[in-house]
Protein backbone atom coordinates (compact mmCIF):
# COMPACT_ATOMS: atom_id res chain seq x y z
CA UNK A 1 0.00 0.00 0.00
CA UNK A 2 1.32 3.43 -0.90
CA UNK A 3 2.31 5.80 1.86
CA UNK A 4 -0.60 8.04 2.69
CA UNK A 5 -0.24 11.76 2.10
CA UNK A 6 -0.70 13.76 5.30
CA UNK A 7 -4.09 15.35 5.83
CA UNK A 8 -4.61 18.24 8.21
CA UNK A 9 -6.28 17.68 11.56
CA UNK A 10 -9.17 19.92 10.53
CA UNK A 11 -10.29 17.31 8.03
CA UNK A 12 -10.65 14.51 10.55
CA UNK A 13 -14.35 14.72 11.41
CA UNK A 14 -17.66 15.63 9.87
CA UNK A 15 -19.20 18.75 11.36
CA UNK A 16 -22.70 17.87 12.53
CA UNK A 17 -23.48 21.57 12.79
CA UNK A 18 -23.47 22.12 9.03
CA UNK A 19 -27.24 21.87 9.14
CA UNK A 20 -29.71 21.37 11.97
CA UNK A 21 -31.90 19.16 9.81
CA UNK A 22 -31.28 16.68 7.06
CA UNK A 23 -30.96 18.14 3.59
CA UNK A 24 -34.36 17.91 1.87
CA UNK A 25 -34.78 15.66 -1.13
CA UNK A 26 -35.00 17.37 -4.49
CA UNK A 27 -37.37 15.77 -6.99
CA UNK A 28 -35.61 12.70 -8.36
CA UNK A 29 -38.37 10.78 -10.13
CA UNK A 30 -36.50 10.89 -13.41
CA UNK A 31 -33.28 9.78 -11.73
CA UNK A 32 -35.00 6.70 -10.32
CA UNK A 33 -36.15 5.66 -13.79
CA UNK A 34 -32.70 6.43 -15.17
CA UNK A 35 -31.24 4.21 -12.44
CA UNK A 36 -33.52 1.34 -13.43
CA UNK A 37 -32.65 1.76 -17.11
CA UNK A 38 -28.94 1.90 -16.32
CA UNK A 39 -29.19 -1.18 -14.14
CA UNK A 40 -30.65 -3.10 -17.08
CA UNK A 41 -27.67 -2.04 -19.19
CA UNK A 42 -25.14 -2.97 -16.51
CA UNK A 43 -26.69 -6.38 -15.87
CA UNK A 44 -26.42 -7.18 -19.59
CA UNK A 45 -22.62 -7.19 -19.28
CA UNK A 46 -21.47 -10.59 -18.04
CA UNK A 47 -18.79 -9.34 -15.69
CA UNK A 48 -18.31 -12.60 -13.84
CA UNK A 49 -14.89 -12.24 -12.21
CA UNK A 50 -13.35 -14.72 -14.66
CA UNK A 51 -14.28 -12.36 -17.52
CA UNK A 52 -13.07 -8.93 -18.56
CA UNK A 53 -15.05 -5.93 -17.34
CA UNK A 54 -13.78 -3.57 -20.04
CA UNK A 55 -17.01 -3.42 -22.04
CA UNK A 56 -18.90 -2.31 -18.94
CA UNK A 57 -16.18 0.20 -18.05
CA UNK A 58 -16.27 1.61 -21.59
CA UNK A 59 -20.05 1.92 -21.38
CA UNK A 60 -19.78 3.76 -18.05
CA UNK A 61 -17.00 5.99 -19.38
CA UNK A 62 -19.06 6.91 -22.44
CA UNK A 63 -22.10 7.64 -20.27
CA UNK A 64 -20.06 9.94 -18.02
CA UNK A 65 -18.48 11.61 -21.04
CA UNK A 66 -21.97 12.61 -22.16
CA UNK A 67 -22.24 14.52 -18.87
CA UNK A 68 -18.93 16.26 -19.58
CA UNK A 69 -17.02 14.09 -17.12
CA UNK A 70 -13.65 12.51 -17.85
CA UNK A 71 -12.83 9.14 -16.33
CA UNK A 72 -9.48 7.97 -14.98
CA UNK A 73 -8.68 4.26 -15.44
CA UNK A 74 -6.27 1.91 -13.71
CA UNK A 75 -5.71 -1.52 -15.27
CA UNK A 76 -4.70 -4.96 -14.12
CA UNK A 77 -1.37 -6.36 -15.32
CA UNK A 78 -2.99 -8.19 -18.24
CA UNK A 79 -4.78 -5.05 -19.36
CA UNK A 80 -8.14 -6.80 -19.66
CA UNK A 81 -9.74 -5.30 -16.54
CA UNK A 82 -9.96 -1.76 -15.25
CA UNK A 83 -11.04 0.40 -12.35
CA UNK A 84 -12.77 3.70 -13.09
CA UNK A 85 -12.46 6.92 -11.11
CA UNK A 86 -14.26 10.16 -11.84
CA UNK A 87 -14.46 13.42 -9.91
CA UNK A 88 -17.41 15.81 -9.98
CA UNK A 89 -16.78 19.20 -8.43
CA UNK A 90 -13.67 21.03 -7.28
CA UNK A 91 -10.25 19.42 -7.46
CA UNK A 92 -9.59 19.59 -3.72
CA UNK A 93 -9.11 17.26 -0.77
CA UNK A 94 -11.96 16.28 1.52
CA UNK A 95 -14.36 14.75 -0.99
CA UNK A 96 -16.78 11.84 -0.68
CA UNK A 97 -16.35 8.64 -2.70
CA UNK A 98 -19.20 6.44 -3.92
CA UNK A 99 -17.58 3.05 -4.38
CA UNK A 100 -18.87 -0.09 -6.06
CA UNK A 101 -17.43 -3.18 -7.68
CA UNK A 102 -18.36 -4.12 -11.22
CA UNK A 103 -17.71 -7.87 -11.11
CA UNK A 104 -20.28 -10.51 -10.19
CA UNK A 105 -20.21 -14.13 -9.04
CA UNK A 106 -20.88 -16.99 -11.50
CA UNK A 107 -24.33 -18.35 -12.33
CA UNK A 108 -22.93 -21.79 -13.22
CA UNK A 109 -25.12 -24.57 -11.84
CA UNK A 110 -27.83 -22.20 -10.66
CA UNK A 111 -31.45 -22.46 -11.78
CA UNK A 112 -32.92 -19.06 -12.63
CA UNK A 113 -36.51 -18.16 -13.46
CA UNK A 114 -35.25 -15.76 -16.13
CA UNK A 115 -32.04 -14.99 -17.98
CA UNK A 116 -29.60 -13.79 -15.28
CA UNK A 117 -28.02 -11.29 -17.70
CA UNK A 118 -31.30 -9.76 -18.85
CA UNK A 119 -32.87 -7.68 -16.11
CA UNK A 120 -36.47 -8.71 -15.44
CA UNK A 121 -38.83 -6.27 -13.71
CA UNK A 122 -41.46 -8.32 -11.87
CA UNK A 123 -43.72 -7.22 -9.03
CA UNK A 124 -41.53 -4.33 -7.96
CA UNK A 125 -38.36 -6.43 -8.02
CA UNK A 126 -35.50 -6.12 -10.49
CA UNK A 127 -34.06 -9.59 -11.15
CA UNK A 128 -30.64 -10.28 -12.61
CA UNK A 129 -27.10 -11.19 -11.66
CA UNK A 130 -25.56 -8.30 -9.76
CA UNK A 131 -28.74 -6.31 -9.24
CA UNK A 132 -28.20 -6.38 -5.46
CA UNK A 133 -24.46 -7.06 -5.42
CA UNK A 134 -23.85 -4.36 -6.45
CA UNK A 135 -24.78 -2.94 -9.82
CA UNK A 136 -27.92 -1.42 -8.31
CA UNK A 137 -25.80 1.04 -6.35
CA UNK A 138 -23.54 1.74 -9.32
CA UNK A 139 -26.60 2.47 -11.46
CA UNK A 140 -28.03 4.87 -8.87
CA UNK A 141 -24.72 6.72 -8.62
CA UNK A 142 -24.39 7.04 -12.40
CA UNK A 143 -27.97 8.30 -12.70
CA UNK A 144 -27.00 11.20 -10.41
CA UNK A 145 -23.91 12.23 -12.37
CA UNK A 146 -25.73 14.82 -14.51
CA UNK A 147 -27.46 16.22 -11.43
CA UNK A 148 -24.18 16.51 -9.56
CA UNK A 149 -22.60 18.15 -12.59
CA UNK A 150 -25.40 20.73 -12.65
CA UNK A 151 -24.72 21.75 -9.07
CA UNK A 152 -22.01 24.13 -7.94
CA UNK A 153 -20.47 21.56 -5.63
CA UNK A 154 -18.30 22.93 -2.85
CA UNK A 155 -17.25 19.43 -1.81
CA UNK A 156 -16.15 17.02 -4.57
CA UNK A 157 -17.99 13.77 -5.16
CA UNK A 158 -16.11 10.84 -6.68
CA UNK A 159 -17.16 7.56 -8.28
CA UNK A 160 -14.87 4.57 -7.78
CA UNK A 161 -15.86 1.44 -9.70
CA UNK A 162 -13.53 -1.54 -9.32
CA UNK A 163 -12.86 -5.01 -10.73
CA UNK A 164 -12.33 -8.38 -9.03
CA UNK A 165 -13.88 -7.61 -5.66
CA UNK A 166 -15.54 -11.01 -5.54
CA UNK A 167 -12.21 -12.84 -5.70
CA UNK A 168 -10.45 -10.98 -2.92
CA UNK A 169 -10.89 -7.21 -3.43
CA UNK A 170 -8.00 -7.36 -5.89
CA UNK A 171 -8.77 -4.47 -8.22
CA UNK A 172 -9.47 -1.62 -5.84
CA UNK A 173 -5.93 -1.68 -4.45
CA UNK A 174 -4.57 -0.19 -7.66
CA UNK A 175 -7.26 2.47 -7.67
CA UNK A 176 -6.52 3.45 -4.07
CA UNK A 177 -2.78 3.64 -4.76
CA UNK A 178 -3.43 5.93 -7.73
CA UNK A 179 -5.63 8.20 -5.63
CA UNK A 180 -3.32 8.43 -2.62
CA UNK A 181 -0.22 8.98 -4.76
CA UNK A 182 -1.57 11.30 -7.44
CA UNK A 183 -4.89 12.92 -6.48
CA UNK A 184 -6.42 15.06 -3.74
CA UNK A 185 -7.28 12.63 -0.97
CA UNK A 186 -10.95 12.17 -0.05
CA UNK A 187 -11.98 11.99 3.56
CA UNK A 188 -14.87 9.49 3.29
CA UNK A 189 -16.03 6.58 1.17
CA UNK A 190 -19.49 5.05 0.99
CA UNK A 191 -19.24 1.46 -0.23
CA UNK A 192 -22.64 0.60 -1.68
CA UNK A 193 -22.84 -3.10 -0.81
CA UNK A 194 -26.43 -4.28 -0.20
CA UNK A 195 -27.30 -3.32 3.38
CA UNK A 196 -31.02 -2.59 2.99
CA UNK A 197 -30.04 1.10 3.18
CA UNK A 198 -28.97 0.57 6.78
CA UNK A 199 -25.59 1.80 7.99
CA UNK A 200 -22.90 -0.81 8.44
CA UNK A 201 -19.87 0.55 10.25
CA UNK A 202 -17.71 -2.55 10.50
CA UNK A 203 -16.99 -5.79 8.70
CA UNK A 204 -14.73 -8.77 9.23
CA UNK A 205 -11.57 -9.10 7.22
CA UNK A 206 -10.56 -12.10 5.15
CA UNK A 207 -7.25 -13.86 4.72
CA UNK A 208 -7.21 -16.94 2.49
CA UNK A 209 -4.55 -19.53 1.81
CA UNK A 210 -3.89 -22.56 -0.35
CA UNK A 211 -1.83 -25.39 1.15
CA UNK A 212 -0.23 -28.16 -0.90
CA UNK A 213 1.16 -31.21 0.87
CA UNK A 214 3.60 -33.27 -1.20
CA UNK A 215 4.18 -36.75 0.18
CA UNK A 216 5.51 -40.01 -1.24
CA UNK A 217 3.27 -42.51 -3.01
CA UNK A 218 3.37 -46.29 -2.72
CA UNK A 219 1.21 -49.36 -2.30
CA UNK A 220 -1.32 -48.96 0.49
CA UNK A 221 -0.34 -52.36 1.92
CA UNK A 222 3.04 -50.90 2.89
CA UNK A 223 2.18 -47.53 4.42
CA UNK A 224 5.51 -47.21 6.22
CA UNK A 225 7.27 -46.93 2.84
CA UNK A 226 5.27 -43.87 1.80
CA UNK A 227 4.36 -40.47 3.18
CA UNK A 228 0.59 -40.02 3.18
CA UNK A 229 -0.20 -36.47 2.06
CA UNK A 230 -3.87 -36.73 3.04
CA UNK A 231 -3.05 -37.78 6.61
CA UNK A 232 -0.59 -34.89 6.90
CA UNK A 233 -3.22 -32.49 5.56
CA UNK A 234 -5.74 -33.88 8.03
CA UNK A 235 -3.43 -33.03 10.91
CA UNK A 236 -3.30 -29.42 9.75
CA UNK A 237 -7.07 -29.31 9.32
CA UNK A 238 -7.57 -30.72 12.81
CA UNK A 239 -5.35 -27.92 14.09
CA UNK A 240 -7.61 -25.40 12.36
CA UNK A 241 -10.68 -27.00 13.96
CA UNK A 242 -9.05 -26.78 17.41
CA UNK A 243 -8.26 -23.11 16.83
CA UNK A 244 -11.86 -22.47 15.79
CA UNK A 245 -13.16 -23.95 19.03
CA UNK A 246 -10.73 -21.82 21.03
CA UNK A 247 -11.70 -18.62 19.21
CA UNK A 248 -15.35 -19.42 19.77
CA UNK A 249 -14.83 -20.00 23.49
CA UNK A 250 -12.88 -16.74 23.88
CA UNK A 251 -15.39 -14.57 21.99
CA UNK A 252 -17.36 -11.61 23.28
CA UNK A 253 -21.05 -12.25 22.50
CA UNK A 254 -21.80 -8.52 22.67
CA UNK A 255 -19.33 -7.29 20.04
CA UNK A 256 -22.04 -6.78 17.40
CA UNK A 257 -20.88 -9.49 14.98
CA UNK A 258 -22.77 -12.69 14.12
CA UNK A 259 -21.12 -15.02 14.90
CA UNK A 260 -19.14 -12.99 17.42
CA UNK A 261 -15.78 -14.66 16.78
CA UNK A 262 -13.21 -15.06 14.04
CA UNK A 263 -14.31 -17.94 11.84
CA UNK A 264 -12.34 -20.37 9.74
CA UNK A 265 -13.06 -21.16 6.10
CA UNK A 266 -12.30 -24.65 4.79
CA UNK A 267 -14.15 -25.11 1.53
CA UNK A 268 -12.00 -27.04 -0.94
CA UNK A 269 -9.86 -30.16 -0.68
CA UNK A 270 -8.50 -32.67 -3.17
CA UNK A 271 -5.98 -35.47 -3.01
CA UNK A 272 -5.09 -39.01 -3.87
CA UNK A 273 -5.53 -41.13 -6.99
CA UNK A 274 -6.97 -44.44 -5.75
CA UNK A 275 -7.97 -46.06 -2.46
CA UNK A 276 -5.09 -48.55 -2.66
CA UNK A 277 -2.35 -45.99 -3.42
CA UNK A 278 -0.67 -43.90 -0.74
CA UNK A 279 -1.59 -40.34 -1.73
CA UNK A 280 1.42 -38.27 -2.75
CA UNK A 281 -0.44 -34.98 -2.90
CA UNK A 282 -3.22 -33.20 -1.06
CA UNK A 283 -4.34 -29.63 -1.61
CA UNK A 284 -6.83 -27.62 0.41
CA UNK A 285 -8.04 -24.02 0.66
CA UNK A 286 -8.58 -22.39 4.02
CA UNK A 287 -8.64 -19.02 5.69
CA UNK A 288 -9.81 -16.70 8.43
CA UNK A 289 -12.69 -14.25 8.56
CA UNK A 290 -11.23 -12.12 11.28
CA UNK A 291 -12.86 -9.69 13.67
CA UNK A 292 -11.41 -6.18 13.36
CA UNK A 293 -9.82 -6.72 16.79
CA UNK A 294 -8.27 -10.07 15.86
CA UNK A 295 -4.52 -10.46 15.39
CA UNK A 296 -4.73 -12.47 12.19
CA UNK A 297 -0.95 -12.32 11.80
CA UNK A 298 -0.64 -14.29 15.03
CA UNK A 299 -3.20 -16.85 13.87
CA UNK A 300 -1.39 -17.34 10.58
CA UNK A 301 1.93 -17.68 12.41
CA UNK A 302 0.41 -20.29 14.74
CA UNK A 303 -0.68 -22.45 11.80
CA UNK A 304 2.62 -22.08 9.96
CA UNK A 305 4.56 -22.91 13.14
CA UNK A 306 2.47 -26.06 13.65
CA UNK A 307 3.17 -27.13 10.08
CA UNK A 308 6.92 -26.48 10.33
CA UNK A 309 7.43 -27.98 13.78
CA UNK A 310 4.88 -30.78 13.99
CA UNK A 311 3.81 -32.00 10.55
CA UNK A 312 6.65 -31.37 8.11
CA UNK A 313 9.39 -33.05 10.22
CA UNK A 314 7.47 -36.33 10.14
CA UNK A 315 7.23 -36.18 6.36
CA UNK A 316 10.88 -35.19 6.01
CA UNK A 317 11.90 -38.14 8.19
CA UNK A 318 10.54 -40.40 5.46
CA UNK A 319 11.93 -38.45 2.51
CA UNK A 320 13.61 -35.10 1.92
CA UNK A 321 11.51 -34.85 -1.26
CA UNK A 322 8.37 -34.14 0.78
CA UNK A 323 7.15 -30.60 1.34
CA UNK A 324 4.29 -28.44 2.56
CA UNK A 325 3.75 -25.15 0.75
CA UNK A 326 1.20 -22.59 1.97
CA UNK A 327 0.49 -19.63 -0.31
CA UNK A 328 -1.38 -16.49 0.69
CA UNK A 329 -4.16 -16.02 -1.88
CA UNK A 330 -5.76 -12.81 -0.67
CA UNK A 331 -5.72 -10.52 2.32
CA UNK A 332 -8.66 -8.17 2.84
CA UNK A 333 -8.47 -5.98 5.95
CA UNK A 334 -11.46 -5.59 8.21
CA UNK A 335 -13.38 -2.33 8.45
CA UNK A 336 -12.73 -1.19 12.00
CA UNK A 337 -15.94 0.23 13.51
CA UNK A 338 -15.70 3.95 14.25
CA UNK A 339 -18.98 5.72 14.92
CA UNK A 340 -17.18 9.07 14.99
CA UNK A 341 -15.62 8.64 11.55
CA UNK A 342 -16.23 11.15 8.79
CA UNK A 343 -18.00 8.55 6.66
CA UNK A 344 -20.38 7.32 9.33
CA UNK A 345 -21.20 10.78 10.63
CA UNK A 346 -22.02 12.00 7.12
CA UNK A 347 -24.31 9.06 6.32
CA UNK A 348 -26.06 9.39 9.68
CA UNK A 349 -26.57 13.08 9.01
CA UNK A 350 -28.07 12.58 5.55
CA UNK A 351 -30.09 9.44 6.30
CA UNK A 352 -31.42 10.40 9.75
CA UNK A 353 -30.28 6.96 10.99
CA UNK A 354 -28.79 6.94 14.46
CA UNK A 355 -27.13 3.54 14.67
CA UNK A 356 -24.87 1.25 12.69
CA UNK A 357 -24.40 -2.48 12.47
CA UNK A 358 -21.65 -5.01 11.79
CA UNK A 359 -21.40 -7.70 9.11
CA UNK A 360 -19.28 -10.80 8.73
CA UNK A 361 -18.65 -10.62 4.98
CA UNK A 362 -15.73 -8.73 3.53
CA UNK A 363 -15.85 -5.45 1.59
CA UNK A 364 -13.48 -2.93 0.05
CA UNK A 365 -14.15 -0.45 2.87
CA UNK A 366 -11.30 -1.72 5.02
CA UNK A 367 -8.80 -1.08 2.21
CA UNK A 368 -9.92 2.54 1.96
CA UNK A 369 -9.75 2.87 5.74
CA UNK A 370 -6.23 1.42 5.79
CA UNK A 371 -5.25 4.12 3.27
CA UNK A 372 -6.58 6.84 5.57
CA UNK A 373 -10.01 7.30 3.96
CA UNK A 374 -12.79 6.63 6.47
CA UNK A 375 -15.38 4.15 5.28
CA UNK A 376 -18.94 3.03 5.78
CA UNK A 377 -21.09 0.43 3.99
CA UNK A 378 -24.49 1.63 2.83
CA UNK A 379 -26.42 0.54 -0.22
CA UNK A 380 -29.65 -0.82 -1.73
CA UNK A 381 -30.68 -4.44 -1.64
CA UNK A 382 -30.27 -7.31 0.77
CA UNK A 383 -27.16 -9.44 1.17
CA UNK A 384 -29.45 -12.46 1.48
CA UNK A 385 -30.20 -12.16 -2.25
CA UNK A 386 -26.55 -11.78 -3.26
CA UNK A 387 -24.85 -14.69 -5.06
CA UNK A 388 -28.09 -16.69 -5.27
CA UNK A 389 -30.26 -17.60 -8.27
CA UNK A 390 -33.01 -15.06 -8.96
CA UNK A 391 -30.97 -12.32 -7.31
CA UNK A 392 -32.97 -9.10 -7.09
CA UNK A 393 -33.14 -5.59 -5.73
CA UNK A 394 -36.49 -3.92 -5.10
CA UNK A 395 -37.50 -0.69 -6.78
CA UNK A 396 -38.29 0.62 -3.30
CA UNK A 397 -34.65 0.11 -2.30
CA UNK A 398 -33.49 1.85 -5.46
CA UNK A 399 -35.79 4.75 -4.59
CA UNK A 400 -34.30 5.00 -1.10
CA UNK A 401 -30.82 5.01 -2.57
CA UNK A 402 -31.76 7.75 -5.04
CA UNK A 403 -33.22 9.82 -2.21
CA UNK A 404 -29.99 9.52 -0.27
CA UNK A 405 -27.76 10.30 -3.25
CA UNK A 406 -29.85 13.36 -4.07
CA UNK A 407 -29.44 14.58 -0.49
CA UNK A 408 -25.71 13.96 -0.77
CA UNK A 409 -25.45 16.17 -3.84
CA UNK A 410 -27.57 18.91 -2.31
CA UNK A 411 -25.44 18.79 0.85
CA UNK A 412 -22.18 18.92 -1.13
CA UNK A 413 -23.48 21.98 -2.97
CA UNK A 414 -24.83 23.81 0.09
CA UNK A 415 -22.32 23.02 2.80
CA UNK A 416 -20.28 25.97 4.00
CA UNK A 417 -17.81 23.71 5.78
CA UNK A 418 -15.37 21.97 3.44
CA UNK A 419 -14.51 19.50 6.15
CA UNK A 420 -16.13 16.07 5.80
Amino acid sequence: MATQKPVSESNETFDNNVSETVVPVSDNTNRLQESIDLLASLVAFDTTSSNSNLQLIEFVGDYLQQQGLNSRLTYNQAGNKANLWVTIGPDIEGGVVLSGHTDVVPVTGQVWSSDPFTMDNRDGKLYGRGTADMKGFVACALAHSAYYKSLALKIPLHFAFSYDEEVGCIGVGGLIRDVTENLPIPRAVIVGEPTGMNIIGGNKGGRNFNTIVNGIDGHSSLPELGANAIIAATRIINKLVEMQERLKAESDPDNGFTPPYTTLDLGLISGGTASNIIPARCEFAWGFRGLPSEDVDALEAEVRSFIDQEVLPELQAISSATSIVTELMCDVPALIPDETSAAEQLVRHLSCLNSSGRVCYGTEAGLFQKAGISGVIFGPGNIEQAHLPDEFVTIQQMQKCCNFLTRLGDWAASSTDTRV
